[in-house]
């Protein structure tokens, strides 16, 4: 007889305790109990009713809550927490009652009235890490608040706790708008030498610029730094998409450096607009410089300036600014990326001649042009069809203007290719997709990402040999890019590394905790042929269902079979046929350029999440050479395995 089912979901779970508990039922056993009740029954017990959380568990110092949001378990969470401490405010401090809250989504069984889990369990763990008077939260549920609280969120580290075989991401959560001072111990950079602190100023022949050295203490290991979101000082619009732009360069030029660790755009774009402190940044990103920098673009000329930070002593190593006329602006970035990478150098042993060569990359002649390819690559990120359809827009006329901007190329090719996958003349689009990617390798054949770009569509052309060879070219000129390691992990599997790729989508969410949600469409996959099934459906979570394509649906349905999930994969599947009614188990092995890894896995897994077996007539007399499932095989076609 087998074990019955549990009955299992998805919630918020709010853990909480009180800083010191045990210490105030010694001094004062009464007045404590006495003074927690009141609490819960005045303020916390109202903030969980009004956002319909219930009690799970009372414990003489804490609570056990659960949310079916997570956008309402932060919000009462710092509804009691900011309602706590102003209470407190007026009391004496052996009066004072302070709490410690933890909150994660996850999976949970509920059972007699109670829950259990790892989700659970991760919640309580947190709690213990949050501060006195704070809340920490989990990646999970970060995943799904982003744009949706008052309340901004901090990195705070990846942690190791105990009884949870991964790290768990952590999140802080500034409830007055500023910075934790504390970090966590298992956040914090350790240097082993003491700074020796000596200003020499010097000054600079030719455009009154001027740059101040301080003498660093040597770093130990890869020097890391983050690129902070440049300031738009002239408020507008065009403005603004140039200091964007010039973020996102400086940080692909200084990726290419193979000496240099460099934080993802997404990890610091948090920070865009908001007065930081440097240290308490390098502190969330782990990192050891901070660079940040303005923009203000007056009257045909723009002025820029820039400056690097040693983040343990929060001195300025080094800064500089540029007053130029606005079609010279792109000449800048180099500058930067160059300068700044002579300064992580530490004075011996400067980058070589050859790293910084590779990051100086060509540059638009036209501003107009480079407006229209920012514009183009921003809409391309929301992931929509009519989103696209603009992009393309933008982007051919930012190569009318300029047909040399090999960036734009680029994110034709992003373009079109998504145009392909959202049904839109597939042959057509895939064709202009392949023809720009080349275009853009031939233009600047030191941009990694035309190399990662140009890769993807001899992929899907099936030419795997050349394929790989341009992947590891980017791989080569870019091998911090999280950018380049996300577009790599999700082929991995075709030149039959699926670990590998796996591996790769490890690497970019420890360098990028804030990866976008268009990277979930390679992570998922290279978890999925990783045989990590659970990992794939946990990326999967950040996208929603008008965001799935063919391949999100069947990979997604796929895995909640392989973990025995099976109702949940079977409305998958029905979903994955609405949509995509030409989805079958042979439609999929056939696609161009899969390994036999990848075939086996869709045949594993595919069976058992419902999906039909054989492909119609008309799908087979669109393929040369089809591969065939033996209960679907007739005679002509090819041997099971056989491209």
């Amino acid at each position: 007889m087998g074990t019955p089912a549990l009955d299992r979901k998805l919630l918020a779970i709010l853990a909480a305790d009180m800083v010191g508990y045990s210490k105030a039922m010694e001094a004062d056993e009464a007045g404590t109990i006495e003074r927690l009740k009141a609490i819960r029954a005045e303020l916390i017990n109202p903030a969980i009713s009004e956002r319909h959380g219930t009690v799970i568990k009372l414990m003489g110092d804490g609570a056990l809550v659960a949310f079916d949001s997570v956008v309402d378990a932060v919000a009462c969470a710092a509804a009691f927490q900011k309602s706590v401490a102003a209470r407190n405010a007026n009391l004496p401090d052996f009066e004072r009652i302070v709490f410690r809250v933890g909150i994660n989504l996850g999976d949970v069984a509920l059972v007699d009235g109670d829950l259990y889990g790892d989700g659970v369990n991760v919640a309580a763990r947190l709690e213990h890490l949050a501060e006195a008077g704070g809340v920490m939260v989990s990646g999970t549920a970060y995943d799904h608040l982003q744009g949706k609280l008052d309340w901004p969120l901090d990195f705070a580290g990846e942690q190791q706790v105990k009884n949870i075989s991964r790290p768990v991401r952590m999140y802080r959560l500034r409830l007055d708008g500023k910075r934790a001072r504390r970090p966590l111990p298992a956040a914090m950079r350790r240097w082993a030498k003491t700074v020796a602190a000596a200003i020499v100023a010097l000054a600079l022949a030719g455009g009154g610029a001027a740059w101040w050295l301080l003498q660093s203490e040597p770093l130990i290991g890869k020097p890391s730094v983050a690129v902070l979101p440049f300031n738009n000082y002239g408020g507008d619009e065009a403005s603004g998409r140039l200091a964007d732009g010039l973020t996102e360069d400086v940080i692909t030029d200084l990726a290419r450096f193979p000496e240099f660790e460099v934080v993802a755009r997404n990890s610091t774009e948090v920070y865009k607009g908001k007065p930081v402190d440097a240290r308490q940044v390098a502190t969330a990103l782990h990192v050891g410089f901070v660079l940040e920098g303005s923009i203000q673009r007056q009257s045909g000329r723009v002025r820029i300036t820039a400056q690097l930070i040693d983040a343990k002593s929060g001195h300025h190593l080094w800064s500089e600014n540029w007053d130029r006329p606005a079609k010279d602006v792109f000449a800048v970035q180099t500058e930067i990326a160059e300068q700044v990478a002579n300064r992580l150098g530490g004075g011996v042993g400067l980058i070589q001649e050859a790293g910084r060569a590779a990051a100086k990359r060509k540059r638009p002649e036209n501003l107009n042009a480079y407006d229209y390819y920012l514009l183009g690559s921003e809409k391309i990120e929301k992931l929509t069809k009519a989103d696209d359809e603009e992009a393309i827009i933008f982007l051919n006329r930012a190569v009318e203007l300029d047909p040399g901007l090999a960036r734009a190329w680029v994110e034709l090719y992003h373009a079109h290719d998504l145009m392909g996958v959202f049904g839109v003349n597939p042959e057509g689009n895939r064709k202009m997709a392949a023809d720009v990617a080349e275009r853009a390798v031939r233009l600047d054949p030191r941009d990694a990402e035309a190399h990662a770009v140009f890769g993807m569509s001899l992929a899907n052309k099936g030419d795997m040999g050349r394929a790989k060879s341009e992947f590891d070219a980017a791989l080569r000129l870019a091998p911090g890019s999280s950018e380049i390691l996300t577009f790599y992990s999700g082929y991995a599997a075709r030149f039959n590394e699926p670990e590998r790729g796996a591996q790769m989508v490890d690497k970019v969410m420890r360098l990028d905790p804030n990866y976008p949600m268009w990277a979930s469409n390679f992570f998922a996959p290279a978890y999925f042929m990783a045989g990590r099934y659970q990992d794939a459906v946990t990326m999967l979570e950040r996208m929603t269902p008008n965001n799935y394509q063919r391949w999100t649906w069947v990979i997604r349905s796929s895995a909640l079979a392989a973990l025995g999930r099976t109702d949940e994969s079977h409305a998958s599947t029905m979903e994955a046929l609405k949509q995509h009614p030409e989805v079958t188990i042979e439609s999929m092995i056939n696609e161009p350029g899969l390994s036999t890894i990848e075939r086996s896995r869709f045949m594993e897994t595919m069976p058992l999440a419902g999906f039909p077996a054989c492909a119609k007539p008309e799908a087979l007399a669109k393929l040369a050479n089809p591969v065939r499932l033996p209960e679907c095989e007739v005679e002509g076609a090819n041997p099971l395995g056989q491209p």
